[in-house]
């Protein structure tokens, strides 16, 4: 008879692979969280980069036989040559670089202002030779008003870098043959690479001369 507490209910069946009456074992535990990851260590500083050092070759011993005094000082940075130079002596050391030791190309010419300094413009000749495969760079301090000597004759290829050092700095070249701007117009009051230079009030000042201008 159904339900009839009388009867006995089979025992269900051990799970398989364990005897009768054998304790379960447990669960396994959830494994503990991973620990977080260490911060990566910071970069090793990075190593100063290596100033110029005193230059002494055979190059600069040849100009120093030939131009004595003139030849102020010379140095190699990341591995360019450097001759600081007399400005009034440019010109003849310019051209005995290009005869005698073979630099037959100006690569450019250009200036840095240094205002706060008595000779405040750097004067930079970067200078190629094909024979030798080198390059050198001559520098000259000049004054604000000091000339300097005009490279146009030793390469022709100066005639407009020299006018842009003009047009930007004010550097007169003594010796050019057509000193004039080349950027700016002729009209144009300073020199913007000066870093004295107030750009916001010349642009003030040339909008109003060009507005007075155009209602002529």
């Amino acid at each position: 008879m159904a339900n009839d507490p009388s009867e006995k209910v089979p025992p269900s069946n051990p799970p398989e692979g364990k005897a009768e009456g054998a304790p379960v074992s447990p669960k396994p535990a959830a494994p503990a969280p991973a620990a977080p990851p260490k911060p990566a260590a910071p970069p090793p500083p990075k190593a100063a980069t290596p100033g110029p050092v005193p230059l002494d070759n055979e190059l600069v011993q040849r100009l120093k036989a030939r131009f004595g005094e003139a030849i102020r000082e010379a140095t190699l940075d990341r591995k360019q040559a450097i001759v600081l130079i007399a400005a009034d002596m440019l010109r003849d050391i310019a051209r005995s670089c290009r005869d005698d030791e073979k630099f037959d190309m100006l690569v450019d010419l250009t200036a840095v202002d240094w205002p706060k300094r008595e000779k405040r413009f750097d004067i930079i000749l970067n200078l190629y030779s094909f024979v030798k495969n080198e390059r050198l760079r001559l520098k000259a301090h000049a004054a604000e008003n000091e000339p300097v000597p005009s490279v146009v004759e030793v390469w022709p290829a100066a005639n407009w870098l020299e006018r842009e050092c003009y047009d930007m700095f004010g550097i007169v070249f003594e010796g050019h043959p057509d000193l004039k701007r080349i950027l700016l117009p002729d009209e144009w009051e300073g020199h913007p690479l000066r870093k004295d230079y107030d750009i916001l009030k010349q642009d003030t000042a040339w909008v109003r001369i060009c507005t007075a201008a155009s209602k002529k």
